[in-house]
C-alpha cells in the first residue's frame, strides 16, 4: 500500500481535469488531490486509477468516476463537522473524500463482501466514519437523523421517502434518479413538508436495490 510522489502528481492532474469539467469547490478538489484512489482499486487497474473513469470492483459494483464523486460532493456543500449519510459505501472512495473534507460520515453498504472489505480497509488508511453499517440504504438511518446531507451512490428508480424525511431543514439529498441512465437530482429541504428540487443532467450508476441482502 504505497502512495508515491508519482501518484500525487497524477492526482494533481486529475483535480485539474475535474476542475476543467466545472467543479470549483476548493475543498472538493483538494480532497481529490489527497485521497489515494489507486489503493481503492484492484492492483491490475492501478495504472488507470487517475483517469477520469469508473472501474469495476468486487460484487459486481464499480468505483465511481472521479468527476461524478466530485460533482455529487460539491452539490452537498460539505463543510467541517457536517453530518453526512452515504448510501452505498462501495469501495470507500467517496467516503474517504467526505472524510478528507472533515465531514462526520455515516455510511451504509448492502453488499456483504464489500462491507467487510471496506470496513477493514478504510481505517488502515486513517479514514474513520462515525458508523459503517451493513444494511438496506433505502431505509436510511433514522436513529441518527437528521442529516445535513445525504448522498446516494447508486441509481434509484424513485426517491426513497425515508431519505427525504431524514434531512434537516436546509439539508440536501443528492441522488441519481432513473432506470438505465439517471438524472442527478438534488432536493433541499425548505420546511417540514417542502422540498426544492433541481436536476443536473444524465449520469450512469449501478442500481440501488431495495430489500435485498
Amino acid at each position: 500500500m504505497k502512495d508515491t510522489l508519482k501518484h500525487k502528481g497524477k492526482r494533481n492532474r486529475l483535480a485539474e481535469i475535474i476542475a476543467g469539467k466545472g467543479v470549483s469547490d476548493p475543498g472538493v478538489l483538494d480532497a481529490v488531490r489527497q485521497v489515494p484512489r489507486h489503493l481503492f482499486m484492484d492492483s491490475s487497474f492501478e495504472d488507470h486509477a487517475y483517469q477520469d473513469k469508473a472501474f469495476p470492483i468486487a460484487a459486481g459494483q464499480t468505483i465511481s468516476q472521479p468527476f461524478t464523486v466530485a460533482f455529487q460532493t460539491e452539490l452537498l456543500e460539505v463543510a467541517p463537522g457536517k453530518k453526512i449519510l452515504e448510501i452505498g459505501t462501495g469501495s470507500g472512495y467517496q467516503t474517504a473524500v467526505l472524510l478528507e473534507m472533515k465531514a462526520r460520515v455515516y455510511t451504509i453498504e448492502r453488499q456483504l463482501e464489500l462491507f467487510k472489505r471496506t470496513s477493514l480497509f478504510l481505517p488502515k488508511l486513517g479514514y474513520r466514519p462515525k458508523k459503517m453499517i451493513f444494511g438496506d440504504g433505502y431505509k436510511g438511518l433514522p436513529e441518527e437523523a437528521p442529516f445535513d446531507g445525504i448522498i446516494v451512490t447508486a441509481g434509484a428508480p424513485e426517491v426513497p421517502k425515508p431519505l427525504l424525511a431524514q434531512l434537516k431543514i436546509g439539508g440536501r439529498l443528492v441522488i441519481p434518479v432513473g432506470e438505465d441512465t439517471q438524472i442527478m437530482t438534488m432536493f433541499v429541504r425548505k420546511s417540514a413538508k417542502e422540498f426544492a428540487k433541481s436536476e443536473f443532467g444524465e449520469f450512469r450508476f449501478v442500481p440501488l436495490l431495495e430489500n435485498k441482502s
